[in-house]
């Protein structure tokens, strides 16, 4: 049986989850702090037919062997987190990281999760929270009698109660020494792993954490157009490899008719 049957096979395996990849991209294109993946691939293992160096019959060294590889496999996907960009909301809860840094969000069951999706919210007890109600960490309560919030870029928020100013908290970021390590769980948010590393604290503006910006929003750091091309560039490797197992086929076709 000729091996590139299933070696063009591998390739477009893997040119289908560079499909999945790329649409995910684009389905998040409008996702505020959602960071674009990027696959990684593998060749597969190789036939040494005759390996390099060995001597020929006048006893000479052959400079280069012969190696038949089989194929490719997904590696790995890998988050990109290159800034996205800003867009003013004017709403003063939302919050933008200029720079390096997550925020911190405690979830339900009293785990950590880190987002770089600034777009919070008050509940009914003046906590800020997420859109699914997860609480920022270190958390703060807005009096119901507060007006006029305020967050500066090293993340104090402020706000005026009873006509006076008064400070309600101070806003921190974390970052991480392997931020493409994290796990990523949907709805914006990543959980630290052993490849991530352990989250480091800090005040925003301070040993290289980003600043905070009040009243704007990260957008996704997805190119329309980048994806674009990458998904034309998946579609003719793919094209390509279904072209080399009809090759393959019509070869073993013309061998079964060698004798008639």
């Amino acid at each position: 049986m000729i091996s590139a049957l299933w070696t063009s096979a591998t390739g477009m395996n893997s040119q289908q989850t560079n499909i999945d990849v790329i649409s995910n991209n684009l389905a998040n294109v409008n996702t505020s702090g959602f960071k674009k993946s990027k696959i990684n691939f593998a060749d597969l293992i190789y036939t040494n037919m005759r390996e390099s160096g060995t001597p020929n019959a006048q006893g000479a060294e052959i400079p280069t062997g012969i190696e038949v590889g089989h194929g490719s496999k997904v590696n790995s996907t890998q988050k990109i987190f290159t800034q996205g960009n800003i867009q003013n909301t004017d709403s003063p809860l939302d919050m933008v990281i200029e720079g390096d840094g997550f925020f911190r969000i405690q979830l339900p069951d009293g785990n950590y999760a880190y987002t770089r999706d600034g777009s919070f919210k008050q509940d009914s007890n003046g906590n800020i929270v997420t859109s699914d109600g997860y609480q920022i960490d270190p958390g703060f309560q807005i009096p119901q009698e507060a007006t006029e919030i305020s967050i500066t870029s090293d993340g104090t928020v402020n706000a005026k109660v009873n006509g006076e100013n008064q400070q309600l908290g101070q806003i921190q970021l974390y970052r991480f020494a392997n931020p493409a390590g994290l796990s990523s769980e949907g709805r914006n948010l990543y959980l630290q792993t052993v490849a991530s590393g352990q989250a480091m604290q800090g005040v925003p503006g301070e040993a290289g954490f980003g600043t905070v910006t009040q009243g704007f929003l990260e957008m996704s750091n997805v190119k329309v157009v980048e994806e674009m091309v990458n998904m034309i560039a998946a579609q003719r490797a793919y094209e390509t490899n279904s072209k080399a197992i009809q090759a393959s086929d019509e070869m073993l076709q013309t061998a079964n008719q060698l004798k008639r």
